[in-house]
């Protein structure tokens, strides 16, 4: 049995975490953290698991895997905690900056504890990811559009963030649009990652979604990937916490279990 700890139960991809692990038949979850709790044991599917409210309450090794789908302004502390305490992170929480993640990749190989970063878990994320990075070596030209859900607080999202990096290990790095172009509306062109633009929408009844634009001379290809209900992200999730043991080091993106 893989035993589990769930950051962030209370979300909705943490209580759509709860129920996978509690249907599948070779993981046990022993125990969820929640800073603001209140209580110290949550019963659900017919067990009773401790609540952790503080990180240095958490014993060490007291689980296998830390899936955590807490806020960005949280995820450092704990994926750094999971870390040290010997617990492989499997990070689900977007918001981690780029020096952050070099940080905790070094504390991954000082404690010698493989671990996930996972920007989108689903399987068609991915694999827009990767289709989008072999475009670019053809069209280099691009812009990305991602559409969340209105309680999303963090922009760009994971994915397109992380789109963007796959796409600027195979192309040069230019301007594109006018050499002279003026925004009329501040930020109208979106944000932008070593030239790429970078669009995001925030409306009520979307849930995940991402477009990735290329266009070239006389032609323009788009990939696009929808995620309709948070279940889809399960399979991820799942094929994540079993291979998560397998790899080295702390690494970045699904597709390093795939």
């Amino acid at each position: 049995m893989i035993r589990i700890l769930v950051a962030g139960y209370k979300g909705k991809m943490g209580q759509q975490t709860v129920t996978m692990i509690l249907e599948h038949k070779d993981f046990e979850l022993v125990g969820v953290y929640d800073p603001h709790s209140a209580d110290s044991s949550l019963v659900t599917g017919g067990i009773e698991v401790p609540i952790y409210s503080q990180l240095t309450a958490i014993p060490d090794r007291c689980a296998d895997i830390w899936v955590d789908f807490t806020s960005p302004a949280a995820v450092y502390e704990n994926a750094k905690a999971a870390l040290v305490k010997k617990i492989h992170p499997l990070i689900g929480t977007t918001g981690l900056s780029d020096d952050q993640i070099t940080k905790l990749q070094g504390i991954a190989q000082a404690s010698d504890i493989s671990g996930l970063i996972v920007p989108n878990f689903g399987i068609s994320a991915v694999l827009l990811m990767e289709f989008a990075q072999q475009a670019a070596k053809y069209l280099p030209d691009v812009e990305i559009i991602e559409m969340h859900h209105d309680q999303k607080v963090d922009a760009p999202s994971g994915t397109a963030l992380n789109t963007a990096k796959k796409i600027s290990e195979v192309r040069q790095s230019h301007h594109q649009g006018a050499p002279n172009e003026k925004e009329i509306l501040k930020g109208v062109r979106g944000g932008e990652y070593d030239g790429i633009r970078l669009h995001a929408v925030r409306l009520p009844g979307y849930v995940a979604h991402e477009q990735v634009l290329f266009g070239g001379p006389g032609e323009a290809l788009t990939i696009r990937q929808d995620s309709f209900d948070r279940a889809s992200f399960m399979t991820g999730v799942a094929l994540a916490i079993e291979k998560i043991q397998t790899i080295s080091g702390l690494r970045v993106g699904l597709e390093n279990v795939l």
